[in-house]
Order: C-alpha cells, then structure tokens, then sequence
C-alpha cells in the first residue's frame, strides 16, 4: 500500500535530499544570504534534520535544516513539496516557532535573550495564490502601518511558481528549478550538481533506504490503528 520512493527518483524536492543538499555549509550560506539579502560570514549547524520533542505529550516536528548565523540569526529552512489543507502551513510555522523559543528558554535563557529568528518555506506550490515570488511576514500593528511589534520572527514562503515580484536573480533561477525547469544560473546548477553528489554517495542512499523504510513500518502502523478504530 505505501512504497518506498526509488533513490534516483529523488529531487531537490524531497525532503530528504533537500536537507543533505544543504548540508553543503556553501550552498546553505548563500541560499541564506540570496533569501534574506543579507551578508553573513558562516553559518553553524545547530542539528540537521533536528527533532524538537518537547515534554507533555506535544507533537514532535522534525525540522530540515536548522542553523545559527555568526551575527545570531537562528533560520528554520524547510522544504514544502505539496499543499497541505488551507490554513494549514501557516499554523505549522506558529508552532514551529513556539517550539524554537522554548527550545531556547529551556536553555536558561530570558526573554530578553532570544534572538531573531526566521522560518523560511521553499514551496513547489503556491501556498497563498497571489502569484508571489516571495511572501514575506512580520508582526505589524493594523493601526499604524509602519509600527512593528518588534519581537524579532519572520516567516517567509517562496514559491517556486511565481511570476510577481522582485527576488535575487540566482534565487529567482532556483525556485524555477524547484519547480521542475533546467537548472540555470550559479546558485541553481550548483544546487543540481550537489544533487548528483548525494545520489552518486552509496552511505547516504542506505540511510535514505533505513529512513524510507521506517516511515513506511510508521505510516503502515497508523493506517492499521485507524482501520481498528473504524471497526
């Protein structure tokens, strides 16, 4: 019933291989910078593909790629292949960040202490259908336009179908790569041949094997719960 998907089959547009592409600490750097349009020396890892489980029986979320900038951005990246139900992803992102600010309370630190923080979406889709390169979100107070709440977060959807609006010009060749055209561009034919990289490297094909095949026993586990509840 659920299948595996073949390891050559896999694009840019899994999750999967997303995240080991951006592994490439180079290749995340200027996505980073291309995205934000901002300069930054290094970025760290803070755990890929990282899982936030916090206590009292919360949803667990496995995040893509997980960073922290040398100026102290902490950015969430994640990659949407498919439209979920309205309203959905926007509700994924206010959890998500609930979950990064009590990882980082957990910590010790105050209120006062956390830093801005961005959650960005590379989507396949469009996930507002305003035909939008980039939809970028602050917290703003509806009276004053130009008041803003100043609580450091940002959540910002590209989409890889858009036609209006202004982004980078290599970004602007990525997302139309994403969206299933010939990579064109620096930032977009290094993103494929990095692609070509992982699939060509036979220890990450049998951890993407292990991991398929888990979240297949998942899936095969929660459709046999579901059909004992129906019964």
């Amino acid at each position: 019933m659920f299948k595996i998907k073949p390891w050559k089959e896999l694009t840019i547009r899994d999750n999967f291989m997303f995240q080991k592409v951006l592994r490439n600490k180079r290749l995340c750097k200027r996505f980073i910078e291309k995205t934000l349009r901002i300069k930054i020396k290094r970025i760290i890892y803070l755990e890929t593909e990282k899982t936030i489980d916090e206590k009292y029986g919360s949803k667990s979320v496995r995040i893509d790629v997980f960073v922290e900038t040398d100026s102290g951005e902490i950015i969430d990246i994640e990659m949407q292949a498919t439209d979920m139900l309205e309203g959905e992803l926007p509700l994924r992102t206010r959890y998500y960040q609930a979950l990064i600010d009590m990882a980082a309370l957990a910590k010790g630190h105050t209120y006062m202490e956390l830093k801005r923080s961005y959650i960005i979406f590379l989507c396949a889709f469009d996930p507002f259908d305003k035909d939008e390169k980039i939809y970028t979100f602050n917290n703003r107070c509806q009276e004053i336009d130009d008041l803003e709440l100043g609580d450091n977060t940002t959540k910002i959807f590209l989409n890889a179908k858009g036609t209006k609006g202004e982004v980078d010009g290599e970004l602007d060749a990525l997302l139309k790569y994403v969206a299933g055209a010939t990579a064109e561009g620096k930032l977009a034919q290094d993103f494929a041949s990095e692609v070509e990289k992982v699939r060509a490297h036979k220890e990450t094909e049998l951890e993407y094997m292990t991991f398929a095949a888990e979240l297949m026993r998942e899936k095969q586990i929660g459709y046999n719960l579901g059909e004992a509840s129906g019964e």
